[in-house]
């Protein structure tokens, strides 16, 4: 561990998440916060018991990953709001993937939402709130160094596997997965691992019948429900809210 850094330092602060310091230098404890943000940042609010149920589905979707041969970040639950994971390095990027056109896609291309996609897509964005989260190629990432054409193609292949798994299970749960944003970084033994969060915030989740959205864009749309949205999430993932 770095010598400036003690056990139970606040180390970063995001709009969704903490980052604590613990007593080991490979460990970090995650506390997940009650906001709900939008639009980089520029919608915010504050809504009760966000936090409790994004911990809870995000640790069932990294066990998921882990027992099907997925290396993540995630070590363990510890609490309503807490959960240890292992500390990465993270790449500067956001990866999505898409199964269905909606959001970003719909608007950039002028689709309408819902089409299917003949194939799963992957695409990549520069993690930088100032700028929008701007869209870069693979050969941007490499020539301007966030990643190497060997590093871009083991995060694609992840990212798919991830896709593979997570869209069986919510299949048989009623649940259609139409996108999703994931974050990679190495882990001390070098692996490229999964790593921030899967949950509704960070994912599109539409009822696989009604096409109810189980998802954050029920904030983004100001749709209302969206603890009950969560909630009902987590049951069908077979936890039970609090």
């Amino acid at each position: 561990m770095a010598t400036t850094e003690r056990a139970g330092e606040l180390l970063y602060e995001g709009k969704a998440k903490q980052l604590f310091a613990t007593e080991d230098p490979a460990l970090l404890r995650m506390r997940y916060k009650d906001d709900a943000t939008a639009f980089d940042g520029k919608k915010h609010a504050v809504i009760a018991g966000k936090g409790q149920l994004n911990n809870a589905i995000s640790a069932i979707f990294f066990a998921r990953l882990e027992e099907a041969g997925v290396p993540t970040h995630f070590v363990r639950r510890l609490s309503d709001l807490e959960c240890l994971v292992r500390r990465v390095r993270l790449f500067p990027l956001e990866v999505i993937v898409r199964n269905i056109v909606a959001g970003s896609m719909a608007r950039r291309y002028g689709l309408e939402e819902g089409m299917v996609l003949a194939h799963p897509t992957v695409e990549f964005d520069l993690k930088n709130d100032a700028l929008g989260d701007p869209l870069v190629t693979e050969e941007q990432i490499a020539v301007l160094g966030w990643a190497t054409q060997e590093e871009v193609a083991e995060i694609r292949r992840l990212a798919l596997r991830v896709n593979e798994i997570l869209s069986a299970d919510l299949r048989g749960r009623g649940v259609v997965l139409v996108d999703f944003k994931l974050e990679f970084g190495r882990d001390p033994e070098g692996r490229i691992v999964v790593a921030d969060e899967i949950s509704p915030d960070t994912c599109r989740f539409w009822d696989a019948e009604t096409r109810e959205k189980l998802d954050k864009d029920r904030f983004r749309r100001d749709l209302g429900g969206l603890e009950e949205a969560y909630a009902e999430m987590l049951r069908r993932l077979g936890g039970t809210p609090r």
